[in-house]
């Protein structure tokens, strides 16, 4: 744990060193956590370059680390150097005296910090039973993100196969793995280096949501709200606890901490919350939206000012912190004023958007789909947004060609006519009204607020004290910077972006970041308003939240244990990192938990469901090997011809309803490696 966390903290102040060339008026709190995400996709990009060339070490691991944490020397710069000092002084004057203030402050941010710890504390932990997760949606995905991690600590998969699809490209976007692979390499246990990685990503996405809000809606109050509206998001589906609560002989308290089912993900609710749903299962997602959050910022800046040389002042500040800034850049230069171009910040945040092809996909989609109408609304700021476009061209173009090359998903698959995105047989109104509750209607009052603001110094006096007013014409602007998400909700309720509809959600959550600043925004409105809506307030962010809230706790709480791989899986997969070459191809039973994955060597073909879902035709492969298993008459040729060095007996091949393997079948090979029901033969 400790290794990991020394990892982290050198990533995180090497980025951070770099967000001085992007942002002259960000707190040295936002700054390290954007660093840390910043450094993590730097370092990722850097140590798999290196890792291309020469494999997995060491080495390179430290290399990687030494390379990401170079921009230091950006702070022994005058102007650069003089605002971190300024930074810190001001960061470490947060923590002197005991104000209410402070201590709220401080409150706030352990809360989430508390809430990540225990939550990402169950992604995974192993018992001598075997190793478990305690999330309810993430018994497919974890072994999938373990065969990534241990192809490249254990497998040497250089240039990358798909683990789970052998011979074919890994286009899936790994990179958030591949990190973790890294921190292995430095002999930190692969729980821990996940669990240090999540919870730092998680709580980076805190506070960049926070800051987002804030510069977009300029309430202090709005920024605190957001993180709350998105790691408890949820429908209706609270109204099932009750339904349990009454129809059964529990108590309340014992029904908390027992809760049978998951309240915002089934088969009558499909939006799911999202550390449930999307940050304990979908690590990538994890990276890549903080990072693209911050990028969305940037590009609120700009268009907000249609000017990069002022993209600062897009965000609203209260006169304290104005007077700040303003003394600030009287004694220490800012990156332009220290002679850099004005464009060299697009540019960057342009080359930090260009890593997303490995972290993230559909996030650089959302990106293209959010700069594609901020240009067309705002052409004139188009020398700024040319700058953004080459920046993200010259990183995302050749990942992306080099992705695509190999690969065997077919890109047809993914798009499609689907209506509705996962409404099933319900009406499409009530679909979504069951599954966000609240949330439409509250998007709806806040760009109503925002379009008929305050007239006068008179109405703002309205807003209530310590709510932060939307400079005149900021509403109309803020409104226009909505539209690329609402249309990326109109186009996931009508195109299917993904071979399973589902999926639609990786772009739909976007949708949901775009429209949190409105909600918020009226939330913190209505609350500065009086003790009646006071009241109301509270019960929107209940309705909001209240599916969130026992689904996360459901977690975090440690309710579910569900078991992934048995003691002598574990056993197995050791003795054949000790008995079987790196990159050997394995036939196993086509399932999510084949104990190959934890050997991290190859497999002809493993779960369907993950296939599919990458859009990968997997049909001759799956014939291939229920013939095999089967022992037909062809099943020698077929080992030959599909180059088949190792197959693995378990259980899982033998009660398999197709595959019904049969050990005799192949006592001719040699067994290299057993333990319990699990042998492994040697074919070639």
């Amino acid at each position: 744990m400790i290794t990991s966390l020394i990892l982290i903290c050198l990533i995180a102040f090497g980025g951070m060193a770099l967000t001085y060339l992007v942002v002259d008026d960000e707190a040295f709190m936002w700054r390290l956590a954007a660093g840390s995400i910043i450094g993590s996709a730097f370092f990722g990009l850097i140590g798999f370059c290196l890792a291309l060339a020469v494999g997995l070490t060491p080495v390179v691991v430290g290399v990687s680390v030494v390379l990401t944490a170079a921009p230091l020397v950006l702070l022994t710069q005058k102007g650069i150097g003089g605002n971190f000092r300024h930074d810190w002084a001001k960061a470490k004057g947060k923590f002197q005296g005991g104000t209410l203030k402070r201590f709220e402050g401080f409150a706030y941010y352990a809360f989430f910090f508390v809430l990540f710890w225990f939550f990402f504390d169950q992604a995974m932990y192993e018992t001598a039973q075997g190793i478990f997760t305690g999330g309810s949606q993430n018994l497919g995905d974890l072994p999938f993100h373990l065969g990534a991690i241990y192809s490249f600590t254990d497998g040497n998969n250089f240039p990358p196969q798909n683990p789970s699809f052998a011979g074919a490209r890994f286009s899936y976007p790994f990179i958030a793995d591949f990190l973790t692979a890294c921190f292995m390499k430095f002999g930190v246990e692969v729980r821990d280096a996940m669990f240090v990685q999540n919870v730092t990503w998680a709580f980076s996405l805190v506070i960049v949501l926070e800051r987002f809000t804030v510069k977009l809606t300029g309430s202090k109050l709005a920024g605190r709200i957001a993180p709350f509206l998105l790691i408890f998001s949820g429908g209706l589906g609270f109204a099932g606890f009750f339904k349990d609560y009454w129809a059964g002989t529990k108590g309340f308290w014992d029904l908390l901490w027992a809760l049978p089912r998951d309240y915002t993900i089934g088969d009558n609710y499909r939006w799911g919350n999202s550390m449930v749903v999307l940050f304990i299962t979908q690590r990538s997602l994890l990276l890549g939206m903080p990072l693209t959050v911050m990028v969305l910022g940037y590009l609120w800046r700009v268009f907000a000012t249609g000017d990069e040389a002022h993209a600062d002042s897009g965000s609203v500040v209260d006169p304290h912190e104005k007077k700040c800034k303003k003394s600030k850049k009287g004694e220490h230069e800012t990156a332009v004023e220290s002679g850099y171009s004005p464009l060299l910040k697009p540019l960057f945040v342009g080359l930090l958007a260009g890593t997303l092809p490995l972290i993230h996909l559909h996030s650089l989609a959302v990106l293209f789909v959010v700069t594609g109408f901020l240009f067309i609304i705002k052409p004139k700021s188009w020398q700024t947004w040319a700058a953004f476009g080459v920046g993200v061209s010259a990183v995302a173009i050749p990942e992306l060609l080099w992705t695509m090359s190999g690969t065997a998903t077919e890109t047809s698959k993914f798009i499609g006519w689907n209506f509705g995105w996962d409404k099933r047989e319900d009406n499409i109104v009530w679909f979504w009204v069951k599954n966000t509750g609240l949330m439409i209607p509250v998007i709806v009052a806040g760009l109503y607020l925002l379009l008929t603001g305050p007239k006068d110094d008179s109405e703002k006096k309205a807003y209530g004290d310590g709510f932060v007013n939307l400079p005149k014409g900021r509403g109309v602007t803020l409104a226009l910077f909505y539209v690329p998400f609402f249309f990326i909700f109109i186009v996931s309720n009508i195109v299917k972006l993904a071979p399973w509809e589902w999926d639609n959600i990786k772009v739909l959550i976007y949708w949901f970041i775009g429209s949190i600043p409105l909600i918020a925004y009226a939330i913190a409105w209505a609350w500065n308003q009086g003790i009646v809506l006071k009241a109301a307030v509270a019960g929107v962010i209940l309705v909001l939240t209240l599916g969130g809230v026992l689904d996360v706790w459901r977690t975090a709480s440690g309710q579910i244990k569900a078991k992934v791989f048995d003691s002598d899986a574990i056993k197995i997969a050791d003795k054949i990192k000790q008995k079987v070459p790196a990159d050997a191809l394995f036939l196993n039973a086509p399932t999510y938990n084949s104990a190959v994955v934890l050997s991290g060597r190859r497999s002809f073909m493993r779960y369907s469901g993950h296939l599919s879902s990458h859009g990968i035709d997997y049909a001759s492969r799956e014939r291939d090997t229920s013939m095999i298993y089967g022992g037909g008459a062809m099943a020698d040729v077929f080992l030959r011809d599909d180059n088949i060095e190792y197959v693995l007996i378990s259980p899982e091949e033998r009660n398999s309803a197709t595959l019904q393997a049969k050990d005799e079948l192949f006592a001719k090979y040699p067994v290299v490696a057993e333990s319990g029901q699990y042998k492994v033969y040697k074919i070639k």
